[in-house]
């Protein structure tokens, strides 16, 4: 089941290339705001699945290029983004040790929305192509034998990335955890139309150029592993987002008036714009290029505020 928040934050169903209004099904399911609706409806969503599937099938839908769509999981209790999860293409030897950092739920935004990008004197804004887990159920020191049962579903996500701040060693929240910095949808998927999450492909566009193309039977920790982890540290929620990670590979720089779409494999195209009032620039290439050119390091800022003050850039 694919499930849409559109308009005023109705719920819906889609079906085909339409969305099916299903809100009066789960009325009943105790919330003050759109987030706590969603988090109690994936929390119980065995009371309510075949009522949603027959609500469904009856009802009409309207076009989804029709409705305004929001994001399906508005205000998860944790956001948790693995840090360098992948084995890049083989080119690293063995896994980066175990990370991850939390993003605040305040980042959030969906299909259609923008991302802003902020004055400070980062180095360079990047957002990173991500398939994101979905939690369904409450989770404590859960083992990576019986971590797939606590999965609901998945949905895209952007993790966005303001690289080079400072002062060195006090990055990750002051490049992570900006407003509009963490993009997800168009729709949360739920586990079963998902077949093996490890074996997708994800593909992002910037301006129509294809940036990043990998599959995650590249990742380094699994799912299970990330959960296991993860859970070790901290409880999950049912509604919360792990995001796995991504092959850095093709990561380029975003900057003002780009149009971002992201589609992981059967979880449909996230679509974003950029905005950055200093309208700063940099080059178009990718990591990748410049490693193929003999270059380190990130791309630097070419023109406007910022441009003479740069550092190298931090990774993640």
């Amino acid at each position: 089941m694919k499930l849409v928040y559109f308009n005023d934050f109705r719920l819906g169903v889609l079906k085909g290339d339409a969305v099916v209004d299903v809100t009066h099904v789960v009325r009943k399911i105790p919330h003050t705001a759109p987030g706590d609706l969603m988090n109690g409806l994936i929390a119980h969503f065995s009371e309510y699945r075949g009522a949603l599937e027959r609500a469904a099938a009856d009802g009409t839908g309207v076009p989804l290029a029709q409705v305004k769509i929001r994001p399906p999981l508005p205000k998860p209790v944790n956001v948790d983004c693995m840090a360098v999860n992948y084995m890049e293409d083989g080119t690293r030897k063995e896994p980066a040790p175990i990370n991850a950092f939390h993003k605040s739920p305040g980042c959030i935004v969906g299909h259609g929305d923008t991302m802003v990008l902020p004055d400070i004197a980062a180095t360079i804004f990047e957002g990173e192509a991500e398939l994101a887990v979905v939690i369904g159920k409450h989770a404590s020191q859960v083992p990576a034998a019986k971590a797939m049962d606590y999965v609901f579903g998945y949905v895209n996500f952007i993790d966005g990335s303001a690289r080079g701040v400072l002062p060195p060693g006090n990055t990750f929240y002051q490049m992570k955890s900006r407003a509009s910095f963490a993009p997800l949808g168009p729709y949360l998927v739920t586990a079963d139309e998902i077949r093996n999450p490890h074996k997708l492909q994800v593909r992002l566009w910037v301006n129509g150029v294809l940036k990043q193309n990998y599959n995650t039977d590249d990742m380094a920790n699994k799912i299970p592993r990330c959960i296991e982890w993860i859970t070790s540290i901290h409880d999950l929620e049912p509604g919360d987002v792990l995001a796995t990670g991504t092959n850095h590979r093709g990561l380029s720089a975003f900057q003002d008036g780009d149009t971002v779409e992201l589609e992981v494999e059967g979880l449909g195209r996230l679509t974003v714009k950029v905005r950055d009032e200093l309208g700063r620039t940099w080059a178009r290439e990718t990591r990748l290029e410049r490693e193929q050119k003999g270059l380190q390091g990130t791309t630097p800022q070419l023109t406007g505020k910022y441009a003479q003050t740069q550092s190298k850039g931090s990774g993640g």
